[in-house]
């Protein structure tokens, strides 16, 4: 019986549908700002991988050029001897 009373009361009801309608547009929104939160990080997680493989990328690149650079020292040096210094040469001033 307390229900039929409660139904009555329009102005009860209509605060009550005003109230579920907010509580429903704030979940709502809650929901969609968690989305986009999660959407960011895995962005940024997936733009690190990258990176990161990027930069190990370069440095296996910079090793094979520091090795090469060092068999063509060695394979001069093995065909001209030692590389002697080079004279200064004195700036006028």
């Amino acid at each position: 019986m307390n229900e039929n009373i409660r139904d009555r009361n329009p102005a009860r009801t209509k605060a009550q549908k005003q109230f579920a309608a907010s509580e429903k547009r704030a979940l709502s929104f809650k929901e969609e700002q968690e989305k986009e939160l999660a959407d960011m990080r895995a962005k940024n997680e997936r733009l690190r991988a990258l990176r990161l493989a990027r930069e190990a990328q370069d440095k296996a690149e910079a090793a094979k050029l520091v090795e090469e650079a060092a068999a063509a020292e060695a394979a001069y040096v093995a065909l001209h001897g030692p590389r002697k210094p080079r004279a200064r040469v004195k700036k006028r001033a």
